[in-house]
């Protein structure tokens, strides 16, 4: 029997379209404690998690609400001004957002066994933990997309669209950076990391890019066929698609592959702090992680790739892993400024696609 009910809550904390999913977890052996998570990250990744934890831990009912990364960083920096409760665990892809979280007073030490063994990127004052391997891929349909044409690097991207304009005009997605504070911090750091960005950006904008807030959206149209190709999606969910049988192929950037720690913290007025620490021990002990490989994310820095993913280096211990480090040094993309500037390139250069 599915214990999960979905229930659709409108919120505008950010944007008055986006919508805020909420389900529950009965305990299993009857409910003693409770477990409030906070997060952005599908339920389909964060199921297999919650309920394999509910088998260590019985008693424990699990509310868990998915929303937009910019939503949740929103909430909870508001209940962390106003010292209110707002869950027991925070989640999110956009660890920018949960190093400010962190730096600004809004999380609680965790100590514990595991911690030690978390590794130092992943790790920040032993308050945020990284749990997760999730590499930025490019994604394409493999039924419409011929092998000549799979960009296996940035700059072979560039050259496709500028080339085979007839094609792919139209036909390539990306996050919406304005939307999205998972995809303003991959293209933040692709801007770092790569000589071929403005070129990317521009290609983008000729191109007529299609832009959505999720990776989910662009991996529906890929899968349907609307759309052709979509870059910087997180591999986890392109590679659960893959999984399940969408005609998706998915490519590790062979140039450099940024990767990110999906990230766990515990609010300054958790309600539950006990229990919270438990599931975040879950996350970061063995039994998590051989979840999180098989069912949830997939990948890892000590496995080769899953099958069927286009890599580099296909044996694994790949030198081409750029990871996000969770360290005060991500707190320069949320720099009011730096973002103001970087928002505008993006929109000018968006904008001119939409004028040609």
């Amino acid at each position: 029997m599915r214990w999960a009910v979905a229930t659709l809550i409108g919120l505008c904390l950010c944007n008055p379209a986006t919508a805020r999913e909420e389900f529950l977890f009965p305990a299993p052996g009857g409910e003693v404690e409770r477990l409030t998570i906070e997060a952005s990250a599908d339920l389909a990744a964060m199921e297999p998690l919650i309920r394999d934890f509910q088998q260590v831990e019985p008693n424990i009912t699990i509310h868990y609400a998915d929303s937009l990364t910019n939503e949740v960083f929103a909430a909870a920096m508001e209940a962390c001004t106003s010292n209110t409760s707002f869950a027991d665990i925070v989640i999110s892809s956009s660890v920018d957002h949960i190093a400010r979280l962190t730096n600004d007073g809004c999380a609680q030490r965790h100590d514990s066994a595991l911690t030690p063994r978390v590794p130092a990127w992943a790790n920040w004052r032993d308050e945020a933990f990284g749990f997760s391997f999730e590499p930025a891929v490019i994604v394409y349909n493999t039924e419409l997309v011929p092998p000549d044409d799979i960009p296996l690097t940035r700059n072979a991207l560039v050259e496709l669209l500028r080339t085979k304009p007839e094609i792919y005009d139209g036909k390539i997605g990306t996050y919406d950076i304005t939307r999205s504070g998972i995809g303003y911090l991959f293209a933040f750091f692709d801007a770092q990391q790569s000589s071929v960005f403005g070129r990317l950006l521009e290609g983008f904008g000729r191109a007529q890019a299609v832009l959505e807030p999720t990776t989910g959206g662009i991996l529906d149209r890929v899968e349907s066929g609307e759309l052709l190709i979509g870059y910087n999606m997180l591999g986890s969910y392109a590679y659960g698609r893959l999984r399940a049988g969408a005609p998706i192929g998915i490519v590790l950037p062979h140039d450099f592959t940024i990767v990110l720690s999906r990230a766990a913290l515990i609010p300054t007025h958790a309600e539950n702090r006990a229990v919270a620490g438990r599931f975040l021990d879950y996350l970061l002990g063995e039994r998590g992680q051989a979840v999180a490989a098989s069912s949830s994310f997939f990948f890892g820095f000590d496995r080769p790739p899953p099958q069927g993913v286009i890599a580099a280096d296909e044996a694994g211990g790949a030198t081409f892993y750029r990871p996000i480090v969770l360290s005060p040094a991500l707190l320069i993309t949320l720099d009011q400024s730096k973002r103001t500037r970087f928002l505008a390139e993006w929109n000018d250069a968006m904008a001119r696609g939409e004028e040609n």
